[in-house]
């Protein structure tokens, strides 16, 4: 209640005090409560919810009857037509906790007039109060979630009690406790909002605190900071279980040795990081250095063995071309066996788009008994091993990489001498009187064979008129010329240092080993090498039989032959120090063709799958290179957000950014053809700025 002021005046003078009501809020008042009998419950139509979620009916019952009903009914009592309550009422709001109780009327664990706790509405709609008991609901916060998990760990309940009992998997329960490891600071970070759950969950990769605490001062505490970049930071100086080296020498054996691994247990895959780098390293030696010994102990006379041999390491060296182990009958049945069963499965789905999941895998299984049997290792003679040798190195999948059979210059040469003095099939080429040789040359015949020897300068004078005279007859026939060039490259490329033939074309490999020392590992490099040894496969034992098989290819398998031999020879390599485009240098012009040979051929490298990493270009520039790169292929806006970052987070990050975009850096771009200049145009600087320097010949 207020007064009216004294001194207020109306229409008609000074008003006499009087009392002012103000009007009061209205009071809350709460719908009631009571128990209803089970029996006289009815499950509306008016619920909203149509969708299931969450819990299933038979665990909410198991919940239910384990601790009882933690929530009451929201019911609204059942009118007849002329308006009055036919005692029952309807259920808008817990229908599940209604098919829950159900359910253990259904099955004897609760009686049919069971009172139940019901909430009984009058005023509103029925889909109103169920669709605001839905939506006002809220879910309890993780960091809750923990905390609750973890109370009942205190009371002596295990991660196995604690699932069943709030109906989780037990790695929900993992995780969730696995969140202990976290600083607190961060914890209260996480409840006020200014880290997320994702963030959280990846801190909790290590249970180092203080390097929480650190790695999170280090990104500025930003809640933009991706999760994946916090967990490299983390794991910086591990090494991950995807790694090769790890898939090489197995958790257990790592565990074994004293080693400790890292887990995420937020990531499906359960990932996780080896820590002790030493010491997988040493494990990695220790098992090439067994595979090594392994061989040694086969025959071999020498073996390299290293996590990464350089590329090229096998040129130089011949190999041994090696047998297939011949079958015996029945392996030979088997495998026609296993041919025709595979096959008339095949046949059977020709039309099918996508196969069943068993018939593919019936298919892969028949396949691999298949290949078990036909791609059997090659075997190689006892004194063939014992003049070669043997490269170990480690695959990108973890597996050892093994390739049998080369042969050194050095150990060739020997080989080589004592199969000449043993050859008979060509002229005899030995003196008079030596043990073997022809009858013609036997001492009786001596004195012919003297009058046969003629001066080394009219050999050479005779041989040059050949010469001349072989290449006007080689110039009129392309067929034979084009085979003599081919023959010449397939002696260079697959008989280094052994054959040589009159032809004085070779390819010569440039060395890239000290280069880029993972070159070897590359799909590119595979690829090379895959079909290097297909043709290895199919050459002739004896480089003497080279022409004959050569001349016997399809003209598709000469050209596909060539192309493998001219290949090898491409040298775009540009060397420290030496800048192509500095002058009309054979250098400058070696790139240059090297660049036409790209445009030619259409070489992408974004499309060939070169992507800019950390391993193989970011962190090997400068931060003003990495913005550069950045800004040219997501725009100055991303530059922004990483220019404040340390040069290994910027890489890192840029990493992430520049993935997919197709950036690559100016060595790798495939430059653009220059159109022939008007030597009359006077262009503007601007303009020639994009212009090939002088001196570089282009198409």
């Amino acid at each position: 209640m207020a007064f009216a002021d004294p001194g207020e005046k109306g229409s008609l003078g000074a008003a006499p005090w009087r009392p002012v009501m103000t009007k009061s809020l209205p009071k809350l008042v709460l719908s009631c409560s009571r128990d209803i009998p089970f029996s006289q419950l009815v499950l509306s139509q008016k619920n909203v919810r149509r969708v299931k979620s969450g819990l299933s009916i038979e665990e909410l019952a198991e919940d239910i009857f384990r601790r009882t009903l933690l929530q009451s009914l929201n019911v609204r009592a059942m009118l007849d037509d002329d308006g009055q309550p036919t005692g029952l009422f309807e259920v808008p709001a817990g229908g599940r906790r209604y098919r829950a109780l159900e359910l253990l009327v259904k099955t004897r664990r609760m009686a049919k007039d069971q009172p139940v706790p019901c909430i009984i509405r009058e005023a509103g709609t029925a889909e109103e109060d169920s669709l605001a008991e839905n939506v006002m609901r809220v879910s309890l916060h993780p960091l809750d979630q923990f905390r609750a998990f973890s109370a009942l760990i205190e009371q002596g309940l295990s991660e196995e009690d604690i699932a069943a009992r709030v109906f989780v998997p037990v790695a929900t329960v993992r995780q969730r406790l696995r969140l202990v490891s976290v600083s607190p600071s961060l914890l209260e970070a996480y409840g006020e909002d200014r880290m997320t759950l994702e963030q959280l969950m990846a801190f909790s990769v290590t249970a180092n605190q203080l390097r929480q605490e650190q790695v999170w001062a280090q990104i500025g505490q930003s809640s933009h900071m991706p999760a994946y970049q916090i967990r490299r930071l983390l794991t910086e100086d591990a090494i991950a279980c995807s790694d090769r080296r790890a898939r090489l020498i197995g958790l257990d054996a790592y565990v074994a040795a004293g080693g400790h691994v890292m887990r995420d247990l937020f990531s499906a895959a359960e990932d996780g990081w080896l820590q002790d780098v030493e010491l997988v390293d040493r494990l990695v030696s220790i098992k090439l250095e067994e595979k090594a010994a392994e061989l040694r102990a086969e025959g071999w006379k020498w073996v390299e063995a290293a996590v990464d041999l350089p590329f090229g390491c096998e040129n130089g060296k011949r190999r041994l071309a090696g047998a297939k182990p011949d079958l015996t009958e029945e392996e030979r049945l088997h495998l026609a066996t296993l041919m025709a069963e595979h096959d008339t499965l095949a046949e059977g789905y020709d039309d099918a788009v996508d196969l069943p999941a068993d018939v593919e895998q019936q298919l892969l299984t028949l396949d691999g008994q298949i290949a078990a049997l036909s791609d059997r290792p090659l075997v190689y003679e006892a004194a063939d091993m014992a003049r070669a040798g043997a490269f170990v190195s480690l695959a990108w999948d973890g597996s050892l990489r093994i390739d049998k059979g080369y042969v050194r210059p050095e150990d060739d040469g020997d080989a080589d001498r004592t199969a000449s003095e043993g050859d008979t099939a060509g002229p005899a080429v030995c003196g008079p009187g030596q043990p073997g040789a022809p009858a013609c040359l036997q001492p009786e015949a001596e004195e012919d064979a003297a009058i046969r020897a003629l001066p080394d300068r009219l050999i050479g004078e005779l041989t040059a008129i050949r010469t001349v005279a072989l290449r006007d007859a080689l110039a009129t026939q392309p067929q034979t010329a084009f085979l003599a060039m081919l023959h010449a490259l397939c002696l260079s490329v697959f008989a280094t240092g052994m054959h040589s033939g009159c032809v004085g074309i070779r390819v010569d490999q440039v060395w890239l080993g000290h280069v880029a020392p993972a070159l070897r590992e590359s799909i590119w490099s595979t690829r090379i090498h895959q079909r290097h040894e297909g043709w290895q496969q199919r050459f002739p034992e004896s480089m003497d039989d080279l022409w004959a098989f050569l001349s016997a290819l399809s003209v598709r398998d000469q050209l596909d032959l060539l192309a493998h031999c001219v290949s090898l020879g491409v040298n775009a390599l540009q060397e420290s120090g030496k800048d192509p485009h500095a002058g009309p240098s054979a250098a400058a012009q070696r790139i240059a063709a090297a660049d036409l040979l790209a445009r030619e051929v259409g070489l992408d490298m974004a499309q060939e799958g070169w992507a800019p990493h950390v391993d193989n270009y970011l962190g090997h520039v400068t931060k003003a290179h990495i913005l550069a790169a950045v800004r040219e292929a997501k725009g100055a806006e991303m530059v922004r957000r990483i220019a404040h970052l340390k040069k290994a987070d910027m890489a890192r990050e840029a990493e992430q950014l520049l993935a997919g975009t197709g950036w690559l850096p100016a060595p790798l771009r495939l430059a653009p053809a220059c159109p022939e200049a008007d030597e009359d145009d006077q262009s503007e600087p601007e303009a020639q700025m994009g212009a090939e320097p002088s001196g570089i010949a282009m198409a």
